[in-house]
């Protein structure tokens, strides 16, 4: 009995000095964390309530604010920052990117179980192009948080949808780091995609290519997009474009380029071609 008593003393006692030796020495960081550490140095850019905030528009407290500095960094502002290991979001957005392929096509083989293969991956294709992540990136207004140059800045002002999709999906990537896959599973499910639904973003919004195609199947010729003004500065235009069949404007649209222009063109024009509908003739045409 002594002899058992003698060893559970002894074990205690190993227990409370390997505890004071860890409080006394912290323990040497795991290798991922040492990894981490190395490529995630911290920049400094989120102040504590600008932190505040975008844990608020997340959903999720910030627990490693390093990871979410560099996947707000954009590429125009590195030279701010020229110290070691100190880099872009472009490697988060490249991890950000395949998250959200397989979070969205997840989300959208459990939502649509009749539809096949083709049908999910178009709408897969609808959601996370540059557009849609643009969208979305604008309504959670991330550009408050974007560390970028002026002229970068300048660019998202006149529609630019690059810098917000990439900050976005290098954002997933952060979320995913931090907190894991359900997080990154949550983020893209209660945030994003609610936006999309709410911007009928499950749908074709390729107004040019659906107006191609409803003209095509109608035996009608292909439509013409012609530029009918432009107005503003160089850094601020607005572009009012035609869509015509021969001589008759089928629609006019307006945007900060001539692309968006024509998209908006064809929208309004698709919007007239299905008013009109009823007024057909024996083929089944719109008169045009």
């Amino acid at each position: 009995m002594l002899r058992s008593a003698l060893r559970n003393f002894k074990s205690s006692l190993h227990r409370a000095l390997d505890a004071l030796r860890r409080w006394l020495c912290p323990q040497e960081r795991s290798p991922i964390e040492q990894v981490h550490s190395r490529l995630f140095p911290p920049i400094g850019t989120l102040s504590r309530a600008s932190k505040q905030e975008l844990e608020q528009r997340l959903g999720f407290p910030i627990r490693k604010a390093p990871y979410y500095e560099q996947a707000l960094l954009h590429r125009s502002a590195l030279h701010r920052f020229a110290r070691p290991g100190v880099v872009s979001n472009e490697r988060l957005e490249f991890l950000g990117d395949a998250l959200l392929g397989f979070l969205t096509a997840e989300y959208l083989f459990e939502r649509y179980p009749e539809l096949p293969e083709g049908e999910l991956t178009k709408m897969r294709t609808w959601l996370v192009n540059r557009r849609t992540l643009a969208i979305c990136a604008r309504k959670l207004t991330l550009e408050r948080w974007l560390t970028a140059s002026p002229s970068a800045r300048h660019a998202i002002e006149r529609g630019s949808d690059a810098p917000l999709a990439d900050a976005l999906e290098a954002l997933i990537a952060a979320v995913y780091l931090d907190h894991g896959l359900e997080a990154a599973r949550a983020l893209v499910r209660d945030r994003l995609l609610p936006i999309a639904e709410e911007e009928h973003l499950l749908q074709d919004t390729n107004y040019k290519s659906l107006l191609l195609e409803y003209l095509q199947a109608r035996g009608e010729a292909p439509p013409q997009y012609r530029v009918l003004s432009e107005r503003g500065p160089a850094h601020a235009k607005e572009f009012v474009v035609g869509v015509y069949v021969g001589e008759h404007c089928l629609g006019v649209g307006r945007g900060r380029s001539k692309k968006e222009a024509e998209q908006h063109a064809a929208r309004k024009a698709l919007m007239e071609l299905e008013r009109v509908n009823t007024d057909t003739d024996h083929d089944g045409a719109p008169h045009l």
